[in-house]
């Protein structure tokens, strides 16, 4: 297998580079804007933590480092943010100055002249394709994309994104559309996962008793640190953490619930959301229903979960636990996404919701990175 030397921008908290690293690629540069999710990467990679960059790439697309990179990256990836592309943005701010970010990856593409690039984003960003293709094909790139679904990897959870891949235009334009045959072929491969084996083995919690409390931790409610009770994983958590033997559990606290909120926790059934008839006599927002249907709702074990996303670090009433009174903790959230146990999220509990919920699933980019490798031999 020949290593490949990229380029993470955008790289958030890593979850796309996580599985390039994980099988020896070489990374030489990642670029965040978010200091939180460079710190996060930074304690994963601490060897790595000269390479890491917490910037605006419209302030540094111009620096040394940067242009002494052209010619000598094989993969620039990233997930440029597109908030006013996507369906989780009730406001669609289409005006959105990160929806021109993308622009600033092709940019940094010119300039460095990967052999290949790989862009993810939100689905919406669809109506922006041509533009995108055809820009890449100005500066010199094949390129095509696809609508990958995480749930089809092994990943559990309902997660929608689209993918872009270009190769150079002096390489056989065929190996675009073999690297998405490719993927293709791991997908059927694939062993398919519930949200009961993601959140298998971690132990019980109870919400935080005070709102306020933010520098205290408690046993009912969790540690951001702390050793794990053996137990036998199961065939999931063997996939993300690659069969290691994980000493420490991290991130799992429970964030604090009202009263009302932890009363609708507990009759809400499973699968169901906000005008279920078990809550309709506690149910804020009552005469509003069908406006606020997605306010409350409680995830079922035996299904996958629904996209988890950066709108739980303001609360996870639409990520209720399936048997416990409460909202997923970080945690949780972080093994629906498929990072590995090991795997420590620096910054508040909103912050590390946020770095997770816009992560792309480490499981994923395990076999787009398969998929690469493959036509890169």
């Amino acid at each position: 297998m020949k290593k490949l030397n990229f380029v993470d921008i955008f790289c958030g908290a890593g979850g796309l580079s996580h599985s390039f690293k994980k099988r020896r690629h070489n990374l030489n540069l990642a670029i965040d804007i978010d200091e939180t999710s460079t710190l996060t990467l930074k304690k994963n990679y601490p060897l790595l933590k000269n390479n890491i960059i917490n910037g605006d790439i419209k302030n540094i697309i111009n620096n040394k480092k940067i242009l002494k990179l052209k010619n000598k990256i094989d993969l620039l990836m990233g997930g440029p943010p597109c908030q006013g592309f996507s369906t989780a943005n009730r406001q669609n701010i289409i005006n959105d100055p990160r929806n021109e970010l993308y622009k600033f990856f092709i940019k940094f593409a010119e300039l460095s002249k990967p052999r290949y690039i790989l862009i993810e984003n939100v689905v919406g960003i669809q109506s922006k394709a041509n533009d995108i293709i055809k820009k890449l094909d100005d500066i010199g790139y094949f390129a095509d994309f696809r609508i990958l679904q995480a749930l089809d990897f092994g990943v559990p959870q309902n997660r929608k994104r689209l993918f872009f891949f270009g190769i150079k235009k002096n390489t056989n334009q065929d190996y675009v559309e073999n690297f998405f045959k490719f993927l293709e072929f791991y997908k059927s491969k694939s062993k398919k996962f519930l949200l009961k084996d993601a959140l298998f083995g971690l132990r019980p919690l109870k919400p935080k008793k005070f709102k306020n409390d933010t520098k205290n931790e408690y046993f009912e409610s969790g540690f951001n640190i702390e050793r794990i009770n053996k137990y036998r994983p199961n065939t999931y958590l063997k996939i993300i953490n690659s069969n290691k033997n994980i000493k420490y559990t991290y991130n799992h606290l429970a964030r604090y619930n009202n009263d009302r909120d932890k009363k609708i926790f507990s009759r809400l059934p499973q699968g169901c959301d906000s005008t279920h008839k078990s809550i309709e006599d506690i149910m804020p927002y009552k005469n509003r229903s069908k406006i606020f249907k997605d306010k409350y709702f409680k995830l079922n074990n035996d299904k996958v979960s629904k996209t988890i996303t950066s709108h739980m670090k303001f609360d996870c009433n639409m990520y209720i636990h399936p048997t416990q009174s409460r909202g997923l903790t970080p945690r949780e959230a972080a093994r629906i996404q498929s990072f590995p146990d090991d795997y420590f999220f620096e910054g508040t509990k909103s912050q590390c919701y946020s770095q997770i919920g816009n992560a792309v699933p480490p499981l994923l980019s395990h076999y787009i990175c398969l998929a690469l490798e493959k036509i890169n031999d």
